[in-house]
Formats: C-alpha cells, sequence, structure tokens
C-alpha cells in the first residue's frame, strides 16, 4: 500500500498575533501534517505616508517587537516554528513556501485596500500547487452570523447593535493544538531590534497610562487582573473616562489592536466573569465597546475606500486646510487649548492617550483648526500603539463630521476639561516644564 504523502501548512502571521483562538492555526493544524509560521515585517510599513509620518513610530515597533518573541515563545511550545523576516511578504513568502513544499497557506481575511494589495501581491507570485485561505478571525461576531449583507449595515451604531444583539450569537473560540516535537524545523531567521528597524530604543516614561508590554500573554495577565483579582471590571463605566493611571479602563486595546488577544476570548472572559461575579451595567459595556469596535470594520467593508477619502462616507464636501504651522502645533502641544495640549504630549512621550483625550483631540483637529482629519488619523497611525486601521478612521471620521454620526458633534474642550479634569490634576501632569 502507497504511504499517504505528507503535506505542508504555512501559517502567515500579520495581525492575529496570537496562539489561542486563532483559526489560521487551528486550520493549519488540522489539515496538514507539517506546519511552520512566518512573520514579515514589511518594509512598506517603515515607510512615511503620503503626509509625511512613518506608517509606525518606534512605540508600536516596540510593542510589535515584544509581541513577535511572546508568539514565537509560545509557538515552539507546540512544536511550531515561526520565521522572520525584514523584507516584502510577496519577496519571502513565496520563497520560504518554494523551500517547504508548502500546499497551503492560512492567513486573516482583510479588506482594506493595502492589506488586500498585499495579499493579491503574495497570491500571484504563487505556483499552481499552493493555495491560500483566509478567514475573518478579528470580528466579535463573525460576518456571517450577522443576518445582513455588508451593504445594508446600518448608518447608526444603534440599530446595528441592537440587531447582532438580538439576532447574532458569538462563537466559540477556535482550538489550540499541539503538534509533535518532529514537526519543528531549523530557523535560521531571527528577530530584528528597534535598531535594525531604523528606530531609537524606546525609554518608557514612568507618567504613562499604559506601562505594560507586548504578547498573548501579557493579555491574559492583564485581563486576569482587571477582570478576576481587581474586579475593576464591575466599575468600568464608571471610570472608563479617566486620564491618569493604569485602571480607568481595561487597556485592552493595544493587545486587541495586532491580534495579542482576539475579541471572542475578552467576550467569554467577561461572561466567565459575570458567572462569578454577577453581572452589571460596567461588565455589559466593555461588551459595548467590542461591539463598537466590530461595527467600524463592517462599516469599511460596505464603504471600501470611501473610509480613507478626505469627504469620507457622507460624501460631505468641507474646506479643509493643510496648514503645516498648525498641524505641528497640535502635534506638539502648542495650541490655545491646554486640554489638547497635555494629551497630544502624552501621545508624543508613551504612545497612549485616554479614548476621552482622542475625541477631543481630534474633535480640535478637524472642527476648530479645520485641518484635514486625513492628516490627524494618519499621525496617530504612526504614534498609538492600540493603531487599528478600522477603529482610527471610522473615529476620525465620526468625529469630522464625514461619519457615522448624524449630529456632527463638535467638542466644547474647555468644558471637558473641566468635567473631566476639574482639578486641572492630569494637565499639569504633562504640561510643566514644558517650553514653547
Amino acid at each position: 500500500m502507497q504511504k499517504k504523502q505528507e503535506t505542508t501548512g504555512l501559517i502567515w502571521l500579520t495581525n492575529n498575533l496570537r496562539v489561542g483562538d486563532n483559526k489560521s492555526i487551528e486550520l493549519a493544524c488540522e489539515k496538514h501534517d507539517r506546519v511552520l509560521a512566518v512573520y514579515v515585517f514589511d518594509k512598506h510599513i517603515f515607510e512615511s505616508n503620503i503626509f509625511g509620518f512613518k506608517k509606525i513610530e518606534r512605540y508600536r515597533a516596540q510593542f510589535l517587537l515584544e509581541t513577535l518573541r511572546d508568539v514565537k515563545e509560545h509557538l515552539a511550545q507546540k512544536n511550531i516554528t515561526l520565521l522572520t523576516y525584514v523584507d516584502f511578504p510577496e519577496v519571502v513568502i513565496p520563497k520560504v513556501c518554494e523551500t517547504y513544499q508548502v500546499r497551503e497557506i492560512f492567513t486573516q481575511k482583510e479588506w482594506t485596500n493595502e492589506e488586500v494589495q498585499t495579499f493579491q501581491k503574495v497570491a500571484s507570485k504563487l505556483n499552481d500547487t499552493c493555495k491560500i485561505t483566509d478567514s475573518y478571525d478579528q470580528f466579535l461576531y463573525h460576518p456571517e452570523d450577522i443576518n445582513m449583507d455588508f451593504k445594508s449595515i446600518p448608518a447608526v451604531f444603534t440599530q446595528f447593535r441592537k440587531r447582532v444583539e438580538k439576532y447574532a450569537s458569538i462563537r466559540p473560540e477556535s482550538k489550540s493544538i499541539q503538534k509533535e516535537k518532529s514537526n519543528r524545523i531549523d530557523n535560521n531567521t531571527t528577530l530584528p531590534d528597534l535598531t535594525t528597524l531604523g528606530y531609537s530604543e524606546v525609554t518608557r516614561d514612568s507618567r504613562s497610562a499604559f506601562p505594560f508590554r507586548g504578547g498573548e500573554r501579557e493579555a491574559l495577565k492583564r485581563i486576569d487582573y482587571y477582570f478576576f483579582a481587581s474586579k475593576k471590571l464591575s466599575v468600568y463605566k464608571q471610570t472608563r473616562n479617566g486620564l491618569i493611571g493604569s485602571d480607568y479602563s481595561s487597556k485592552l486595546s493595544p493587545w486587541l489592536a495586532n491580534g495579542s488577544i482576539s475579541a471572542k476570548t475578552i467576550y467569554w472572559k467577561i461572561r466567565e466573569y459575570e458567572t462569578e461575579n454577577g453581572a452589571n451595567s460596567s461588565t455589559y459595556w466593555l461588551i459595548f465597546e467590542l461591539i463598537w469596535r466590530d461595527y467600524f470594520k463592517f462599516i469599511s467593508l460596505k464603504h471600501g475606500n470611501a473610509f480613507f477619502k478626505i469627504d469620507g462616507i457622507l460624501e460631505k464636501n468641507y474646506e479643509w486646510k493643510s496648514e503645516e504651522r498648525l498641524i505641528q502645533k497640535w502635534i506638539h502641544g502648542q495650541t490655545n487649548a491646554p486640554f489638547v495640549n497635555a494629551n497630544m504630549i502624552e501621545l508624543k512621550a508613551t504612545g497612549f492617550m485616554s479614548n476621552r483625550g482622542r475625541q477631543n483631540v481630534a474633535s480640535y483637529f478637524a472642527k476648530e483648526l479645520l485641518l484635514d482629519w486625513r492628516i490627524g488619523a494618519a499621525y496617530f497611525e504612526s504614534m498609538l500603539i492600540d493603531y487599528d486601521v478600522h477603529s482610527n478612521y471610522g473615529n476620525w471620521l465620526y468625529l469630522s463630521g464625514v461619519g457615522n454620526d448624524p449630529r456632527d458633534r463638535k467638542f466644547n474642550i474647555g468644558m471637558q476639561a473641566e468635567r473631566y479634569d476639574p482639578n486641572n490634576q492630569y494637565q499639569n501632569k504633562w504640561l510643566q516644564n514644558q517650553l514653547f
């Protein structure tokens, strides 16, 4: 009897940098005898964008490196080797497939323009014996389960939320599979460091509200602390608009952003917490925020590249400015609004900013300075360690009056400062010793 030929599957990691609840890993391990993984530090993301900002600055790069170290170690425990390269995916991945005779590539499904272009470039260079299987794996509600096509996604969040909560359910997490030790391969690749990627070293600011490191295990430690040890989840709704310290909110967004943890894992951990400690408006509110995150992803699926155009998904034709002097004053915290300045200095010093701060500085940029909102969004993309393409651009559209907000709001920055920083504690923290 002829022996069955062994096949090899390749896990192409992108923004799904975890071992738990990873559909690509589950499918690869189920369908193929040999499995290996690859991550490519795409040289494109270290270039400058059309507005002159690096697409990824050193804070997010540092967090990414920490995440890759973690996922590499975690995969090794599953006897899966992670190969890492600094190059272009369309150059590396076909070579890896040829070297290891890969029959199938498993990766996370993307739909925004830059990611789709990368996918297509890779696909075009594969030989006929290798195929790509991509899976939607960054949602709370899987797109197949929401009972509506993308074109009928409601224009108002509340309508979307009520429909999915009524008609859809959350899938269980993907299975974690252990491979045999014989699955390991020799690894002649090494993870780069910040200097190799072209950055100076990061010195952590002691004032930072996010003093954490990247990686799936760090994310799970944070959940264990914020949910079960401290039970701060039970007061999340009351504290989520805070500005100082690490515990006013869950701080899970950076790990969510690069896929160190999935929305489903967080959801099921919340349900576990509610079973042990009881449900309340705060435990629900974190789920509510995960649904908002989903909503921006579905809106970008619905509208495609309009998500990134100056007139937005509403096709509103405002007269936006692009005055460099005003942009630089906003970036460096030198505007006429101290509350905006404090938040922008925090971002520049740490790569992080509270949700309340983001709403205020974005509104000020677009509605007070009347600057092209895409410039502000591109700066956030560069700087924020929790940059997520859909949430970032969705929120900027929303706050600039060209997205999902029928009210076209404008924040009163002075009143916001009085309400959320009544004693100037936050502003003093970041504005002391600043030279303007």
